[in-house]
């Protein structure tokens, strides 16, 4: 029985490492990726390009959340903390994608060509996926709801760099200016539903309810 435990602790072990590896990973791509659109946005006017950047931001604080939670001692007693943390920056990041997006129906900000911005979320629409995945997979298997949150935020904000790609590139080919911003608006909701499933997520996904590997501890589907 001891054996079994010591396999379930090292396991637990391992998983919490590569989180935080994945987390540094996902900050330090982010803390480039929001240096380099708001550069360029700023460069091009492009009000898609700098509300990407700060998009940037909002997803550092989010992992920034998830690392502080996983350099305690103890990760499951910091983990509502994270949770409410990751929530907000959800609802914040659905805030500012429906302000952004209804300025520039209204002609406030429209998108102007960066061959810049189209390569970086081009890129990113690459990478951050992969990054989403291995967390989201690590975080299932260790019952950890931050983490599994934090990696939704990462898809959701692959979600926006598609349409902010789409954005500039229908808008530098054809000229269309609302393709961006009428994507963002359908984001912002995705948002607010995933900032109150993060919200409500301390209720579900209690590493201590299951060992790692298992099937079981995500009622309602909340770390699906």
């Amino acid at each position: 029985m001891s054996g079994g435990l010591g396999v379930v602790t090292a396991r637990q072990a391992v998983l919490r490492r590569r989180i935080r590896l994945l987390v540094a990973a996902t900050i330090t791509y982010n803390v480039v990726e929001a240096v380099v659109a708001l550069v360029a946005g700023t460069v091009a006017s492009s009000v898609a390009l700098i509300g990407f950047g700060l998009d940037s931001v909002i997803e550092v604080s989010s992992a920034a959340a998830v690392a502080w939670q996983f350099a305690g001692a103890d990760p499951e007693r910091r983990e509502r903390t994270a949770l409410r943390v990751i929530a907000c920056s959800f609802f914040a990041l659905a805030a500012y994608v429906s302000v952004e997006a209804v300025r520039a129906l209204l002609g406030a900000g429209e998108a102007d060509r960066s061959v810049v911005g189209i390569v970086l979320v081009a890129v990113s629409v690459a990478v951050m996926p992969f990054l989403s995945f291995a967390q989201r997979r690590a975080g299932r298997e260790l019952g950890s709801a931050s983490a599994v949150a934090d990696s939704k935020q990462t898809l959701l904000c692959t979600y926006l760099s598609a349409a902010v790609l789409a954005g500039l590139v229908l808008n530098a080919a054809l000229g269309w200016w609302w393709a961006d911003p009428a994507a963002a608006l359908l984001l912002a909701v995705l948002a607010v539903k995933e900032g109150r499933t993060a919200w409500r997520g301390e209720l579900c996904c209690a590493p201590s309810s299951r060992a790692p590997g298992t099937d079981g501890g995500c009622p309602d589907g909340c770390c699906t």
